[in-house]
């Protein structure tokens, strides 16, 4: 399965007046995986590291000068090169400050674009098709440039490829309604002109991608009605001259994407590896009119991977780094992280069996290949045999609706019908058959629900969430309506599930768990393998094992004695320490189920950037029980063992450390000032202590050993010897 997770903000854009052109002319990649040069449609060239989110340098052309082409960086020399006014051509590294000042040389003819991948030698793509390595170029700039396009045939998009330690430039080219292909090999020169299929009449590709594989080129586009066509070449086969005719170039067919009413008019389609293609401003298949979305789809069986809503204007851009898709929208850039796993019927399918990890936790109702090959006896959860059982008696004389006809039922029929027939269609088809039709089903739930307030089926929505074929970006108002209906075992099966929830609804379920009284939060039905791992925590059969991850009661009381000295408390002698070295039991602060809840929240994926702001709506009352039950926890990870070992649902330690920095960031002036937060503050100032210390010796463990490393080995050896190695 491939998956879009949550994106952050890499800049600011100035869009074009009249909100047509994103004011981006193109991203390219830079020394590493972390940083990228994004050059604007006008002056401005800026270097990015993704990472941090914050420019390492700027260079600006004068007032009058024009970039004509992106900027691109030379590996090979660590500098920079673009193109200003279809002509001059700078060069110039990062040092340099002002632009004007740097290299730069005038050639005879305009230039369309400067290709350069990683480690090669830049490439010069003119205008009228000819194609010039640098150091050729920059050798003579004024030397003739010959012409390969006819008179009325222009460049449209163009992109360089390293194939079998070939290099390649790729163009594609519209002539009066034709498109061409052109790859220009060099060293040795040899050009190739390949014709595109025609469409219907007046359409023009919307975008290009191409990839090297297998000793072929395969150029995928997208047409406005939705149709995204691969066509493959192989390298072998060039070998025919300039100026030979024009080859016909075979496509076929690889998506038909839903484009709605009309035509596509700002949508990309890019090519993320051989199975995976990233697609913006295509209209999401689940989603209404008037939303615009990042979607990755699977070629090979033509199923929707992942979703995510873009909000603003799609300007039909997008670059893919570093498994990170770079897509301007309304004034942002945002920077969208992804992943794409091998692609398999059974992943498409939504039944590649996942690895159990403590985060992850494979659902129960998927049921196993050996079932849908062997005809093998499935084993699912107890509760979804009695339903699937229960409903399959029901529905057996009852006519069977398709997927549209539910749909349809939703919008009418009362809860306990649209229940039955919900849970009827899981009963008849399997999950994959669904799939597609997981999205349209809980968005339209959720929809009847937020018009209809005697509207709800918590039953049937925590079905939905158990597929894993939701996510929030598919159904964004579904965990805001579990917590206006209080239904924290929905909650719970969402911040499971589901890997792209915002930080601002993160924080309204902590807000709505915290708060929530004890008392109502044990009438909850949760997750009965978190509700075991708060019960193994909190029994007090668990004695103590001494110190562990840097951290013992003995060593928080040194810690607090310290503190306080200079506050004139009465400190203890050191008999007394040993006598009281063993600290009292642990009270956690909450009840047992909202403990659990308040888990699914330190497991969540956030940026911490985004996080902080939201976290300060909540009182002071409410941080400091959080803190205390993070303290709660804290002391427990360092006393027993078991937390720690894996086949329990369980934050780790690192989720527990950062959440404590978090809220002491967010709320520091408000605890520093609350007399009752005084204690708490001083045990999780020795928390960081202990830690600081635990981290200082590893990092001296870490340099012995790599000098260790680096120590060679005697190869002649006795069969006894002594050998004394000192560590400094």
């Amino acid at each position: 399965m491939a998956a879009l997770y949550e994106g952050y903000t890499l800049c600011r854009l100035v869009p074009a007046q009249n909100l047509s052109n994103s004011g981006i002319q193109g991203i390219e990649a830079e020394r590493d995986s972390d940083h990228v040069v994004v050059t604007d449609s006008t002056r401005s060239v800026t270097l990015y590291k993704v990472s941090d989110q914050k420019p390492l340098g700027s260079w600006t052309v004068k007032q009058g000068q024009t970039l004509t082409c992106p900027a691109v960086y030379n590996s090979q020399t660590n500098e920079y090169v673009a193109v200003t006014d279809n002509k001059v051509i700078r060069i110039w590294k990062e040092e340099d400050i002002l632009l004007d000042k740097a290299f730069k040389a005038t050639v005879s003819s305009d230039v369309w674009k400067v290709h350069c991948v990683p480690g090669g030698e830049p490439v010069a793509l003119f205008q009228r098709g000819a194609v010039r390595l640098f150091d050729s170029l920059l050798s003579a700039p004024q030397q003739p440039i010959e012409e390969v396009l006819a008179q009325e045939e222009a460049i449209r998009w163009s992109i360089n490829i390293v194939a079998e330690t070939q290099l390649f430039v790729i163009y594609t080219t519209e002539q009066k309604g034709d498109h061409f292909l052109y790859l220009q090999r060099l060293n040795p020169n040899i050009l190739q002109r390949y014709r595109l299929e025609r469409e219907e009449p007046g359409l023009s590709p919307l975008s290009f991608s191409a990839s090297y594989r297998d000793k072929h080129i395969r150029l995928l586009y997208l047409y406005p009605n939705g149709h995204v066509y691969q066509s493959v070449v192989s390298v072998r086969g060039l070998g025919a001259e300039e100026g030979a005719q024009a080859l016909p170039l075979p496509r076929s067919l690889l998506l038909g994407l839903p484009v709605g009413e009309g035509l596509l008019e700002a949508a990309s389609a890019l090519i993320l590896d051989e199975a995976h293609v990233a697609v913006v401003g295509v209209p999401h298949p689940s989603a209404g009119s008037g939303k615009d979305f990042l979607c990755i789809w699977n070629t090979n069986f033509q199923t929707l991977q992942a979703g995510k809503e873009i909000a603003g204007k799609i300007y039909g851009q997008l670059w893919s780094y570093s498994s990170k898709l770079f897509i301007p929208h309304g004034k942002t850039l945002s920077v969208i992280p992804y992943e794409c796993t091998k692609s398999s019927l059974a992943s498409a399918m939504g039944k590649l069996r996942q690895a159990r990890t403590e985060e992850s936790k494979a659902p129960t109702s998927v049921p196993s290949w050996n079932n849908i090959l062997h005809g093998e006896k499935a084993q699912p959860s107890r509760t979804v045999e009695n339903r699937k059982t229960r409903t399959t008696r029901k529905t057996q004389s009852a006519p069977s609706l398709t997927t549209d006809q539910v749909l349809e039922f939703i919008k009418t029929a009362p809860v306990e019908e649209v229940q039955k027939e919900v849970e009827g269609l899981f009963s008849r088809a399997d999950i994959q058959d669904l799939q597609p039709s997981v999205g349209q089903l809980a968005s339209s739930l959720v929809s009847r629900s937020l018009a209809d307030p005697a509207f709800y089926t918590p039953s049937t929505l925590a079905q939905l969430v158990h597929t894993q074929c939701l996510c929030h970006s598919v159904c964004p108002d579904l965990v805001l309506l579990a917590l206006e209906k209080k239904d924290y075992f929905l909650c719970q099966l969402c911040l499971q599930f589901f890997p792209d929830i915002p930080e601002a609804v993160t924080c309204a379920c902590l807000k709505a768990f915290i708060s929530m009284p004890d008392i109502d939060a044990e009438k909850e039905s949760l997750d009965p393998d978190s509700v075991s791992f708060m019960d193994t925590l909190i029994s007090p059969e668990h004695g103590h094992l001494g110190m562990q991850n840097g951290f013992s009661p003995t060593s928080m009381e040194d810690n607090c004695s310290d503190a306080l000295i200079g506050g004139g408390a009465v400190t203890k002698t050191r008999a007394e320490d040993k006598e009281t070295s063993t600290a009292p039991e642990q009270i956690c602060p909450v009840g047992k189920h909202k403990a659990v809840l308040l888990n699914e929240v330190l497991q969540a994926p956030y940026s911490d950037t985004y996080l902080l702001p939201h976290l300060k709506d909540l009182s002071s009352q409410n941080v400091i029980l959080f803190l205390q039950y993070l303290q709660f926890l804290y002391l427990k990870y360092s006393q027993d063992a078991f937390p720690q070992m894996h086949g329990f649902r369980s934050p780790s330690l690192t989720q527990i450390m950062d959440w404590v920095c978090l809220l002491l960031d967010s709320h520091f002036t408000v605890l520093v000032m609350t007399p009752e937060a005084k204690g708490l503050l001083l045990n999780l100032h020795s928390f960081v202590k202990s830690q600081v210390k635990l981290f200082s010796e590893l990092g001296k463990i870490e340099s012995s050993l790599q000098e260790l490393n680096k120590m060679k080995m005697k190869k002649d050896v006795g069969q006894y010897s002594i050998e004394v190695i000192e560590l400094f």
